[in-house]
Parts: structure tokens; C-alpha cells; sequence
């Protein structure tokens, strides 16, 4: 059993010439092999110098062989299902399904003074509540909904906020790491019989440090799967040209592909597009920017070619501070452009501004958008039936109509989304009901939803054994004096 996700059935949308992917590629292979990359991890490096690789020890530096990478990227399975706390939560990503994530921020909103504000365990639980209530949401992102929360230690945040998303939620979760925390997540996520998608980070440019492969190796080990993420600032931490930043962040991504094809051949992997150009006004990164869409709509054509699975991560950060036009369009260009592309995981919902904020309110307005990309992707069906011509015959010319045909009661809500937060009435209607926006009726939703809304709660003995793990967690950082 599969969560149902949102299945393209037109061709994807391509940006490059079969010569300009093949020249990426060949540049990749160049610079994995010429350039290399440096890996900060002692058990990784034998396992790639034992495999052919050319490894410098002073420097740390890998030069891997391009015949190494074709044949390991040839064993990353080109789909694959995730389990979830609910079988009917499960996830199968690949091929031509979309599904939806939220994104995340380091604080919430307080929706009166929309000034930032550090988030409680209310605020953190409420919010993953919302998310698990959102039918176009699929997957959890990491961190939760916050990157932690008032009265948690930071060193807790990622094992507290994991837990918060096995009890509030039974969708399929992806997770952080910091600090080992990965130890205790793959405990809680085996204790309720699930999965995380363990996520892992490369420090651009052409640089994976210890905490990162650590935390690939124990994910591989556990036989979970793996999304793999540049995050890359072109201008900054990677070349200002898309086409170049496309060879150094493909090249980055497909290292621990490669290490983890070594570990364990079959292991389940996800390429991850993260990248935003640099505003050299400010040196900033620059959210929801049309480059962004670009190299995630070319990246996306160049993985397909791979046969592996893309994770668009970009396409829920807006560089607006407010649930605005601004966030809105940002976010939807890029949401359709990665989508008709051929992105398997999309994240959307719920960040406000750039990684600094979150708000369930904005999670549920996006939740319209990927309801709507969802419709866009499943096309125009044309067979006998929704032609009409049978009632295009019948009604005929005016004074006919089709409001009270059974082909329009049997068509309407399956031709047509309907949106759940935004304003649809007439202009009459809406003066006489107050004036309300989309941001009105997302915040009442949201209301709802937390009154209304129950998420299946573990069982006695699971969260006995989560509130076990956290206890662990707890301990070990307090022998290492960080808590």
C-alpha cells in the first residue's frame, strides 16, 4: 500500500540540447576525476582508494575513476517505496509521481504583529498536526516544522523534533543530522516501524566532512535510504554560471552515491537539488530567483537520464518576509516549472521567509498550489466520453446549457481543483461576507484543523520506547558535556 501521489502523463518539460547534457556530464566525470573532492572521513576514503579511486592523503583529496561512477550510479535503484508509521502512508518515489513536502524555518510568526518569534512545543506540534492534515502533503521534511524550539537544548532539537513528527503524524519523514543525532532517529523510526529518508548535506565547494558521511554510512547500514544535497550558492560556493554549477553540484551529489553503492549495492538513493544564486548587492543567497528554476528544471533533465530519483528542494523559499503576492509566485513558478520537469519530491509548504520562518498558515494557502500543480500535471484526458459530443448534441445552441446535465454533475470536481483557502466568491459576495483573503480563510482553516484534526497516536509501547530513546539521547550528550 502507497500514498497516491501525483502522476505527470505528459512528457517532462526539457531545457537542454542532447549535446548540453552530455557535455555536463562528461564535465562531471572531469571533474571528479581531474579536480576531486575532499572527504574528511578516514573509513570512506579506504573504502574508495580499496575501489580504484586515487586518494591524497594530505589534502584528503579523492579522484575517482569515471568507469567507478557509471557502474555505481547503474545500482541506485531508479524507484523505490519508503515506509511510513501507516502502510497507507507509504511513499513510492520515481518515475513519473510527484510528491509534495513542507519546507522549514528557524521561527515561527506571530500572525498579529507578523514579527518573528521563537516557537514553543505547542507551536511545534500544532504545526506538524497541520501538516499531517494536508491531503497534497506526502513527506515530512527535516527538522519538523522549526529547527527547534523553546526550553529543547540545541544539541535535542533534531531528536526532539523527530519525535514530534512520529507522534503527530504518520506520513513519511525525511531527517537532519547533527551531532549523531542519526543514531537516535533510525532507533525511534525502527521502534514504529517506519523509515526516515536520512538527508545528507556536502559542504560546497567539492567537500564532505566527517559529521555528514556518518551519517550516510549509518543510514546505508540500517538499509534506509538517502537524499543527497549540494546546497550550493552560485557565485559563492559554486560556479556563477548555472551550466557550471550544475557540473560542481551533480559532482557533489554523486560522491556519496558512489560510497554509498560500495556499502551496500542496491542502497536506495535520492538526488536533491538545492542551489540559489548569490545577490552580489548583498552576498546573500537569493530565494525564490528564476535561476533557481532554471538549474532545477536542467537538473532534473540530466538525473532523468541517470534513471535516479529528484528531490527539488528549492521551490518552497521565497525571499519575501510576508504570506504575500511575492511568496506566492515565487513559490508556484517554481513548483510547476520543477514538476512538469519530471521532479519525483517537491518541497513547497509552509516557509515564509527564505529558512527563517515557518507558519501552518502558509502551508496550508501552498497546499492550494500543489493541489493545483497535481491537476496541471495529470493533463487533458480525450477519449469518447469527456469530447461530449453526444451532449454538445443535445443542449445545442442558446437557450441550452449544461448546469443540469448528469456529464457536468459527473465531471466537475474531477476536471476542475477546487481550492480549499482562497476566495472564490463573487465581488458582491465577498463585500457582503466581509472582505476576507486567501491568508482569512487559511488562518481559519488552520483553526479548524487544530480542533478538528487527530492524528493516529503511537501505541503505549511505541512512545514508551521514543521517550526511551530521547532519555538515551539525552544521556549521551550529557557525557560528552554538551548538555
Amino acid at each position: 500500500m502507497a500514498k497516491t501521489g501525483f502522476i505527470r502523463n505528459f512528457k517532462p518539460l526539457e531545457i537542454l540540447t542532447e549535446e548540453e547534457v552530455e557535455s555536463i556530464t562528461r564535465g562531471t566525470l572531469e571533474v571528479l576525476q581531474e579536480t576531486g573532492v575532499r572527504i574528511e572521513h578516514e573509513k570512506a576514503l579506504k573504502l574508495l582508494e580499496s575501489n580504484g579511486c586515487i586518494v591524497k592523503r594530505d589534502e584528503n583529496r579523492v579522484r575517482i575513476p569515471p568507469g567507478l561512477v557509471e557502474e555505481c550510479l547503474r545500482k541506485c535503484p531508479s524507484s523505490f517505496n519508503i515506509k511510513a508509521r501507516d502502510p497507507k502512508d507509504n511513499v513510492i518515489i520515481g518515475g513519473n509521481t510527484t510528491y509534495f513536502k513542507n519546507s522549514c524555518g528557524m521561527q515561527t510568526i506571530d500572525l498579529d504583529t507578523k514579527e518573528p518569534k521563537v516557537p514553543t512545543r505547542k507551536d511545534n506540534y500544532d504545526a506538524i498536526k497541520v501538516l499531517d492534515s494536508l491531503e497534497n502533503l506526502h513527506v515530512l521534511g527535516p527538522y519538523s516544522a522549526y529547527f527547534g524550539f523553546e526550553g529543547v537544548a540545541p544539541v535535542m532539537a533534531i531528536p526532539e523534533s523527530c519525535a514530534g513528527k512520529i507522534r503527530n503524524s504518520t506520513k513519511v519523514q525525511i531527517e537532519g543530522y547533527a551531532n549523531d543525532s542519526e543514531i537516535f532517529q533510525i532507533q525511534m523510526a525502527k521502534a514504529v516501524g517506519a523509515e526516515i529518508l536520512q538527508q545528507i548535506l556536502c559542504s560546497s565547494p567539492l567537500t564532505w566532512y566527517r559529521e555528514g558521511i556518518d551519517a550516510l554510512y549509518r543510514a546505508v547500514e540500517a538499509g534506509f535510504p538517502v537524499t543527497i544535497i549540494g546546497g550550493q550558492v552560485l557565485g559563492g560556493t559554486a560556479p556563477v554560471t548555472i551550466a557550471g554549477a550544475l557540473v560542481t553540484n551533480n559532482a557533489e551529489i554523486i560522491v556519496p552515491m558512489v560510497i554509498a553503492q560500495l556499502i551496500k549495492p542496491g542502497t536506495r538513493v535520492l538526488a536533491a537539488d538545492f542551489i540559489f544564486p548569490m545577490n552580489m548587492r548583498s552576498g546573500a543567497p537569493t530565494f525564490g530567483a528564476i535561476g533557481c528554476s532554471l538549474h532545477l528544471v536542467a537538473f532534473n533533465q540530466i538525473w532523468r537520464r541517470y534513471g535516479i530519483p529528484r528531490y527539488n528542494a528549492t521551490c518552497g523559499y521565497s525571499s519575501s518576509k510576508s504570506m504575500d503576492l511575492q511568496s506566492g509566485y515565487e513559490k508556484a513558478i517554481q513548483g510547476v516549472l520543477a514538476s512538469t520537469s519530471g521532479a519525483n519530491l517537491i518541497g513547497l509548504h509552509g516557509a515564509v521567509s527564505a529558512e527563517l520562518t515557518f507558519h501552518p498558515v502558509q502551508a496550508i494557502m501552498d497546499d492550494d498550489v500543489a493541489g493545483m500543480i497535481g491537476r496541471l500535471l495529470r493533463g487533458v484526458s480525450v477519449n469518447e466520453e469527456t469530447l461530449a459530443l453526444e451532449v454538445i448534441n443535445r443542449v445545442g445552441p442558446v437557450p441550452g446549457h449544461y448546469v443540469a446535465e448528469d456529464h457536468t454533475r459527473k465531471y466537475w470536481k474531477t476536471e476542475h481543483f477546487l481550492p480549499k483557502a482562497s476566495d472564490q466568491l463573487t465581488y458582491p459576495e465577498w463585500i457582503a461576507t466581509g472582505k476576507k483573503t486567501a491568508f482569512s480563510y487559511a488562518r481559519e482553516r488552520m483553526e479548524k484543523i487544530l480542533v478538528d484534526h487527530k492524528p493516529k497516536p503511537l501505541t503505549p509501547s511505541q512512545e514508551k520506547e521514543v521517550e526511551k530513546i530521547l532519555e538515551e539521547a539525552r544521556k549521551h550528550y550529557k557525557n560528552q558535556g554538551k548538555l
